[in-house]
Protein backbone atom coordinates (compact mmCIF):
# COMPACT_ATOMS: atom_id res chain seq x y z
CA UNK A 1 0.00 0.00 0.00
CA UNK A 2 1.51 3.26 -1.06
CA UNK A 3 0.50 6.65 -0.24
CA UNK A 4 0.77 9.46 -2.70
CA UNK A 5 3.41 12.65 -1.99
CA UNK A 6 2.36 16.17 -2.84
CA UNK A 7 6.15 17.09 -2.77
CA UNK A 8 7.34 14.46 -4.68
CA UNK A 9 6.12 15.25 -8.40
CA UNK A 10 5.45 19.32 -9.27
CA UNK A 11 3.39 20.08 -12.18
CA UNK A 12 4.65 22.73 -13.89
CA UNK A 13 1.28 24.87 -13.89
CA UNK A 14 1.20 27.92 -16.72
CA UNK A 15 -1.49 30.35 -14.18
CA UNK A 16 -0.88 30.36 -10.17
CA UNK A 17 -2.70 32.92 -7.78
CA UNK A 18 -0.58 35.50 -6.24
CA UNK A 19 0.46 33.18 -2.83
CA UNK A 20 1.47 30.55 -4.52
CA UNK A 21 3.91 32.03 -7.04
CA UNK A 22 5.47 34.27 -4.53
CA UNK A 23 6.12 31.04 -2.93
CA UNK A 24 7.55 29.39 -6.14
CA UNK A 25 9.70 32.17 -7.19
CA UNK A 26 10.71 32.72 -3.58
CA UNK A 27 10.12 36.12 -3.45
CA UNK A 28 7.58 38.49 -0.89
CA UNK A 29 4.11 38.69 -1.84
CA UNK A 30 3.65 42.49 -2.68
CA UNK A 31 7.37 42.07 -4.47
CA UNK A 32 5.25 39.52 -6.76
CA UNK A 33 2.32 41.60 -7.46
CA UNK A 34 3.61 44.63 -8.14
CA UNK A 35 6.16 42.35 -10.47
CA UNK A 36 3.14 40.75 -12.18
CA UNK A 37 1.82 43.81 -13.02
CA UNK A 38 4.77 45.10 -14.67
CA UNK A 39 4.99 42.29 -16.34
CA UNK A 40 1.36 42.43 -17.69
CA UNK A 41 1.17 38.80 -16.70
CA UNK A 42 -1.64 39.37 -14.29
CA UNK A 43 -5.35 38.38 -14.81
CA UNK A 44 -8.41 39.56 -12.91
CA UNK A 45 -11.40 37.06 -13.63
CA UNK A 46 -14.49 38.52 -10.93
CA UNK A 47 -12.49 38.40 -7.70
CA UNK A 48 -9.48 36.29 -8.08
CA UNK A 49 -6.18 36.97 -9.73
CA UNK A 50 -4.02 35.06 -11.99
CA UNK A 51 -0.11 35.18 -13.06
CA UNK A 52 0.88 33.56 -16.50
CA UNK A 53 4.04 32.08 -15.46
CA UNK A 54 5.56 32.16 -19.02
CA UNK A 55 5.26 35.63 -19.16
CA UNK A 56 6.12 36.52 -15.76
CA UNK A 57 9.49 34.15 -16.28
CA UNK A 58 10.21 36.58 -19.46
CA UNK A 59 9.74 39.74 -17.75
CA UNK A 60 12.04 38.06 -14.70
CA UNK A 61 14.45 37.69 -17.40
CA UNK A 62 15.36 41.60 -18.21
CA UNK A 63 16.66 41.89 -14.79
CA UNK A 64 19.17 39.39 -14.76
CA UNK A 65 22.99 40.37 -14.22
CA UNK A 66 25.55 39.46 -16.89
Amino acid sequence: MGYARKDVKKIAKKFVRYQEGAELYSIGLTKFQELAKEAKAAYKIDKVVLVNCEMFEKYLETFRIA
